[in-house]
């Protein structure tokens, strides 16, 4: 299978990344949903740095991705639920540096 390179821009970092042919639009249509979702994160201002920024959003995209596939445990989790599920991991976050 063929692939090309596509190149996309999240929190003001160009990637390279090698994609198969035919899914240019979906990959640039994740990266611009992961940018969202970061730049989110990060305007919160509670979570500081990329690498944290990244781990967060990438938690809360696999945790809506196992709600969505019925995975997830209790599909109507609340919000403060995850509001001290994000604090819970900012804190071991912050003890790791």
């Amino acid at each position: 299978m063929s692939s090309e390179t596509v190149f996309v821009k999240i929190l003001d970092k160009d990637y390279q990344v090698a994609c198969p042919a035919g899914e240019k639009y979906a990959l640039t249509e994740a990266a611009r949903n992961l940018d969202e979702r970061m730049r989110a994160i990060r305007n919160h201002g509670s979570v500081i740095g990329l690498e944290r920024i990244a781990v967060m959003a990438a938690l809360n995209l696999s945790h809506e991705l196992l709600l969505a596939s019925g995975r997830g445990g209790a599909p109507n989790i609340s919000d403060s639920a995850l509001t001290r599920l994000n604090e819970k991991l900012e804190q071991a976050l912050n003890k790791l540096s």
